[in-house]
Protein backbone atom coordinates (compact mmCIF):
# COMPACT_ATOMS: atom_id res chain seq x y z
CA UNK A 1 0.00 0.00 0.00
CA UNK A 2 2.67 2.49 0.99
CA UNK A 3 4.50 2.27 -2.35
CA UNK A 4 1.70 1.57 -4.87
CA UNK A 5 1.35 4.33 -7.46
CA UNK A 6 -2.24 3.23 -8.23
CA UNK A 7 -3.38 4.28 -4.76
CA UNK A 8 -4.07 7.78 -3.53
CA UNK A 9 -2.70 9.19 -0.29
CA UNK A 10 -6.16 8.64 1.22
CA UNK A 11 -5.99 4.97 0.22
CA UNK A 12 -2.68 4.47 2.04
CA UNK A 13 0.14 5.54 -0.27
CA UNK A 14 2.87 7.08 1.89
CA UNK A 15 5.38 8.20 -0.73
CA UNK A 16 5.15 10.81 -3.49
CA UNK A 17 4.01 9.55 -6.91
CA UNK A 18 7.54 10.21 -8.17
CA UNK A 19 8.86 7.46 -5.83
CA UNK A 20 5.88 5.09 -6.09
CA UNK A 21 5.77 2.02 -8.35
CA UNK A 22 2.80 0.09 -9.68
CA UNK A 23 1.70 -2.90 -7.57
CA UNK A 24 4.93 -3.75 -5.72
CA UNK A 25 5.06 -7.28 -4.34
CA UNK A 26 6.10 -8.18 -0.82
CA UNK A 27 9.17 -9.88 -2.31
CA UNK A 28 10.23 -6.68 -4.09
CA UNK A 29 9.78 -4.65 -0.92
CA UNK A 30 11.75 -7.22 1.08
CA UNK A 31 14.54 -7.17 -1.51
CA UNK A 32 14.72 -3.38 -1.32
CA UNK A 33 14.86 -3.48 2.49
CA UNK A 34 17.53 -6.18 2.38
CA UNK A 35 19.59 -4.12 -0.06
CA UNK A 36 19.48 -1.29 2.52
CA UNK A 37 20.71 -3.72 5.22
CA UNK A 38 17.52 -3.32 7.27
CA UNK A 39 16.69 -6.05 9.79
CA UNK A 40 13.26 -7.38 8.87
CA UNK A 41 10.74 -10.19 8.95
CA UNK A 42 8.50 -11.09 6.00
CA UNK A 43 4.95 -12.32 6.56
CA UNK A 44 3.71 -13.54 3.17
CA UNK A 45 0.07 -14.20 4.13
CA UNK A 46 -0.63 -11.10 6.21
CA UNK A 47 -3.42 -8.70 5.27
CA UNK A 48 -3.83 -4.98 5.92
CA UNK A 49 -6.74 -4.28 8.30
CA UNK A 50 -8.45 -2.06 5.71
CA UNK A 51 -8.43 -4.91 3.15
CA UNK A 52 -8.59 -8.22 5.09
CA UNK A 53 -9.49 -10.17 1.95
CA UNK A 54 -6.22 -9.18 0.21
CA UNK A 55 -3.43 -11.25 1.71
CA UNK A 56 -0.58 -9.43 0.00
CA UNK A 57 1.89 -9.87 2.85
CA UNK A 58 3.95 -7.39 4.81
CA UNK A 59 7.51 -6.58 5.75
CA UNK A 60 8.14 -5.86 9.42
CA UNK A 61 11.25 -3.95 10.43
CA UNK A 62 13.04 -4.32 13.72
CA UNK A 63 12.35 -1.44 16.15
CA UNK A 64 14.67 1.53 16.10
CA UNK A 65 14.21 2.84 12.57
CA UNK A 66 12.64 6.23 11.82
CA UNK A 67 9.56 5.27 9.79
CA UNK A 68 9.46 8.30 7.50
CA UNK A 69 13.05 8.09 6.36
CA UNK A 70 12.98 4.29 5.97
CA UNK A 71 9.82 4.42 3.84
CA UNK A 72 11.44 7.01 1.55
CA UNK A 73 14.67 5.00 1.24
CA UNK A 74 12.81 1.75 0.47
CA UNK A 75 10.68 3.59 -2.11
CA UNK A 76 13.78 4.97 -3.83
CA UNK A 77 15.37 1.51 -3.87
CA UNK A 78 12.15 -0.03 -5.28
CA UNK A 79 12.07 2.60 -8.02
CA UNK A 80 15.70 1.83 -8.85
CA UNK A 81 15.01 -1.90 -9.02
CA UNK A 82 12.19 -1.34 -11.51
CA UNK A 83 14.25 0.92 -13.77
Amino acid sequence: MYFDSRRSREEGRRVPKSLAVEAPTVDEIAAAAKALNLKMTVEKDAAHPSAPFRKDGRVLLEPGYAKGSVVAKVAAKLKGQRS
